[in-house]
């Protein structure tokens, strides 16, 4: 069983916002400096959060990022990327990739495969900023895997989209996915948005006969669909809560209706200048 500082600490690190992992762990060491090795001990939550948010990684001599999920983990902290047919070992306390072998997968319907690749990464670079993406088969189903980080770290925010679709080989084939977007505004305060929406099941008609290359485009129409669907429901309520419950939160203007001087207002006497009473 961990201990009590084990168990904060790996919620530390599985709670940390996106782009924002080293500085918590720069943060623990501090805290926890009497104890050098509780950073070792915790790998398990380092390789959740690996995996759960979808981290990117570049593989030594190569300038393309490649996903670190579950979906395409070998085992013994090795992954593998389907596009390029490599495997490589992962630490997941640096976030850093080393021995990188061929790989040569034995896929099914490797040919849907190869199209799915394509348009998801068409789709993900004509509607997100720097998009990284993965297509893992598993028995039975393709998994699609999609994030985009944007990082801002001198505006004091940073933020994460993450999608993630199971295409089925029933017939006719299905749909279904999860969308999470996980942003962070820090400049003065320390606000967070965390939500997501579960994409459900969609019947494809993946008609007899159909290309891989028209079934992938047609996979990707509906997941298009169903991300500009929540985007939208986004924005929608952004906006209520800009002009809804944000303003409900403070006056509008002080008791007097008339709006503070802020450069004058070290010489306000309290209850004549701004209560509007009089002096005594």
């Amino acid at each position: 069983m961990p201990s009590d500082s084990a168990a904060a600490v790996s919620a530390f690190v599985e709670g940390a916002p996106p782009g924002e992992l080293a500085d918590v762990i720069a943060d623990v060491k501090k805290l926890t400096a009497n104890e050098p090795n509780l950073l070792d001990s915790i790998i398990p939550a380092f390789q959740k959060y690996n995996e759960e948010q979808l981290a990117t990684v570049k593989l030594p001599g190569s300038s393309k990022n490649i996903l670190i999920s579950s979906y395409n983990s070998l085992g013994d902290g090795r992954y593998y990327d389907a596009e390029s047919q490599r495997s490589f070992a992962f630490d997941h306390q640096t976030q850093k990739a080393s021995d990188v072998q061929p790989y040569t997968p034995n896929f099914e319907h490797s040919d849907l495969v190869t199209s799915l690749i394509k348009s998801l990464s068409t789709h993900a670079t004509e509607h997100y900023p720097s998009p990284t993406t993965a297509v893992c088969p598993s028995p039975g189903s393709i998994n699609l895997l999609l994030v985009s980080n944007k990082y801002s770290p001198s505006n004091f925010w940073n933020g994460r989209w993450r999608s993630t679709y199971t295409l089925s080989h029933s017939s006719p084939p299905t749909l279904i996915g999860r969308i999470n977007v996980d942003v962070h505004y820090y400049e003065d305060g320390n606000v967070r948005l965390t939500t997501s929406k579960d994409v459900k099941e969609i019947t494809l008609e993946g008609r007899t006969g159909l290309s891989h290359a028209a079934l992938a485009a047609e996979v990707l129409g509906k997941i298009e669909g169903a991300e500009r669907t929540y985007q939208e429901e986004l924005n929608r309520g952004f906006s209520a809560l800009s002009e809804g419950s944000f303003k409900g939160l403070r006056r509008q203007l002080p008791v007097t209706r008339q709006k503070v001087e802020w450069d004058k207002v070290g010489g306000y006497r309290l209850g004549q200048d701004i209560g509007g009473g009089r002096s005594r």
